[in-house]
C-alpha cells in the first residue's frame, strides 16, 4: 500500500510539472514584436535585481572599510570601550561604598532615633540631614550637569579627567544605590537584628554579617539595573573631552562624514555589554536562590 501511494504521488508530481509545459505549447502566441519586447524587459529586470543587491553590499563594504579599516579607526572604538569599562567599574565601586554608608545612616536613623539620647542622637540627626540634602541634590539634577560642574568648577585646575568622571558618576550612582540598599535593609525582619545581638554581635557587626548580605540578595535585580543605567550614562563623558566609546564613534563620524556605520557599531557594542551583564546577573540570582535550599 505504501508503494502504491508513493507511485501515485510521483505521478501527480510529474503531471503537475508537465502541465505548464503542455499549456505553453498549446497556447496561442501573441505578436512577435510584443513577445520579443516582453522577453527583453524580463531579462533586464532579472539583470537589474542582482546588480542592485550587489551595489548595496558593495556600499556596506566600502563604508565598513572607510569607517573602521582605513587609518585603523577600529582602534579608537577599542580604546573607547576600554575607557568606558574602566570608568564604569570604578564608579560602581565608589557608588556601592557611598550607597551602603548612606543607607546605614538613613536606616539607623529611621529605626533607632527614638531610642538614642544625648550627643549620639544629635549627631545622627545631623548625618541624616546631610544625607537627605545629598540625595535631594544628586537625584534632582541631571548627571551631565553634575559632570560639567565637577570638571569645570570643582576640579577646574585638575588635568585628571578620568578621576573627575569617576567621582561624578560614582557620586551620582551612590544616591540611587543608597535608596536601593535602604529599602533592602528595611525589608529585613527585625528578628534578624535581635538574633544577631543575642549572639553577642554589636550593631555594626549585626548589620555587616547578617542584615546587609540578606539585603544585597533582595536588591540584586534592582542594583543590576542601576549598574546597567550607569554603564549607559558614561556615554556623556565626551562633554569633558573624554574619548569614551560614544565619543570615539562620533569622532569617526566626523572624520568620514558617514554616520550610519560608526553609530550603529557603538549601539551594538552597548547592547552586547548590557546583554552580557543581564545574563551574568541572572546566573548570580539563580545561584543565590539555590543557596537558600
Amino acid at each position: 500500500m505504501k508503494r502504491i501511494l508513493a507511485c501515485f504521488l510521483v505521478l501527480i508530481t510529474l503531471l503537475c510539472c508537465a502541465l505548464p509545459v503542455l499549456a505553453e505549447g498549446n497556447a496561442v502566441e501573441p505578436a512577435a514584436d510584443e513577445a520579443v519586447t516582453t522577453g527583453e524587459a524580463a531579462e533586464d529586470a532579472v539583470d537589474e535585481e542582482p546588480s542592485a543587491i550587489e551595489a548595496f553590499f558593495q556600499s556596506l563594504k566600502d563604508q565598513f572599510i572607510l569607517n573602521f579599516i582605513t587609518g585603523n579607526r577600529w582602534k579608537m572604538l577599542l580604546d573607547g570601550l576600554l575607557l568606558t569599562l574602566k570608568i564604569t567599574a570604578l564608579a560602581v565601586v565608589l557608588g556601592i561604598a557611598i550607597g551602603i554608608v548612606i543607607a546605614l545612616i538613613r536606616s539607623t536613623h529611621d529605626t533607632n532615633i527614638q531610642k538614642m539620647r544625648g550627643v549620639g542622637r544629635v549627631l545622627m540627626k545631623i548625618f541624616n540631614g546631610i544625607c537627605k540634602v545629598y540625595l535631594t541634590v544628586i537625584r534632582g539634577t541631571p548627571v551631565v550637569v553634575q559632570l560639567m560642574i565637577m570638571y569645570f568648577v570643582i576640579f577646574a585646575s585638575s588635568t585628571n579627567k578620568l578621576l573627575t568622571c569617576v567621582l561624578a558618576f560614582g557620586i551620582n550612582s551612590g544616591a540611587y544605590v543608597a535608596e536601593i540598599f535602604r529599602g533592602g535593609i528595611m525589608s529585613i525582619d527585625k528578628g534578624q537584628i535581635e538574633a544577631g545581638r543575642s549572639l553577642g554581635f554589636n550593631y555594626i557587626q549585626t548589620m555587616c554579617f547578617i542584615v546587609i548580605p540578606q539585603a544585597f540578595k533582595n536588591v540584586l535585580p534592582t542594583l543590576a539595573n542601576e549598574f546597567i543605567v550607569l554603564l549607559k550614562e558614561t556615554s556623556v563623558s565626551g562633554y569633558v573631552a573624554m574619548t569614551d566609546l560614544t565619543r570615539a564613534g562620533d569622532i569617526i563620524r566626523g572624520n568620514t562624514f558617514s554616520p550610519f556605520m560608526p553609530l550603529i557599531a557603538v549601539a551594538l557594542i552597548y547592547l552586547v555589554m548590557v546583554m552580557i551583564l543581564t545574563w551574568l546577573v541572572g546566573k548570580l540570582e539563580r545561584r543565590l536562590r539555590n543557596s537558600d535550599h
